[in-house]
């Protein structure tokens, strides 16, 4: 039998494992979202496209086909199909590294700077890579001690934050809806980012993106195996 004061203890450490798992997931959330915005900025200022927010290609789309523009609307329609592809090549890779973060970052890191190191006029090969490479992003981290989170947009986050404030104001107690701020405000900073490199740099911003990718997958390096497995897509 185990001393009475052995499980109080044990709890304890638990619960504060618990926490530890929660911050550092939401660091790393909140970093690569700064990635994501960086990377939607810079490729919708070099190209008029966005690369990671498909909810805004998705109503160009539907205003391309009303206005009977075949080109964009075969355009737009290949960006969101390509986003769609980045998704399921992030969970592939994800399960063919057996959930080790630091393989996909790395391969988005390659896709970013291959794009920031394409040397012809027509950019549309160079968004495709930077497309699929936000959708293998968000394979990266799915949910945070069982907190759903989005990485590369923002719309569910602020939904669910707005939800949240409507029960905190009838009163309900519920725990998590603030920190659905952690992504948001991680993609605004980072878009900011993004615009000002793309200012002095345009497309070739997009390696300081890659660089961080890498960077990102090396620091995760440094958090618990199990923490990984509860934060990336089974």
């Amino acid at each position: 039998m185990l001393p009475s004061s052995f499980k109080p203890q044990a709890s304890a450490a638990l619960l504060q494992r618990h926490k530890w798992r929660g911050r550092v997931g939401l660091m790393l959330v909140a970093s690569l979202s700064v990635l994501a915005g960086m990377t939607d900025a810079i490729g919708f200022m070099a190209s008029g496209d966005f690369v990671s927010f498909m909810s805004g290609n998705t109503t160009r789309l539907a205003v391309a086909i009303s206005d009977g523009d075949l080109g964009l609307s075969a355009r737009l329609t290949l960006l969101v199909a390509t986003f769609v592809l980045g998704n399921a090549l992030g969970v592939i890779i994800s399960r063919a590294s057996k959930r080790h973060a630091l393989p996909l970052l790395l391969c988005i890191a390659m896709l970013l700077c291959g794009a920031a190191a394409w040397p012809w006029d027509d950019l549309l090969p160079a968004l495709l890579a930077a497309i699929v490479a936000m959708g293998m992003l968000n394979a990266a981290v799915e949910e945070v001690n069982g907190l759903p989170v989005g990485l590369t947009y923002v719309t569910g986050a602020l939904s669910r934050f707005g939800r949240g404030l409507g029960r905190w104001m009838l009163g309900e107690r519920r725990n998590g809806w603030r920190v659905q701020l952690i992504p948001w405000a991680g993609m605004f900073v980072g878009a900011v980012i993004g615009a000002l490199l793309e200012q002095h740099m345009g497309i070739r911003a997009l390696l300081v993106s890659g660089l961080l990718s890498a960077l990102l997958g090396l620091v995760s390096l440094k958090i618990p195996r199990r923490w990984h497995l509860g934060y990336m897509p089974r």
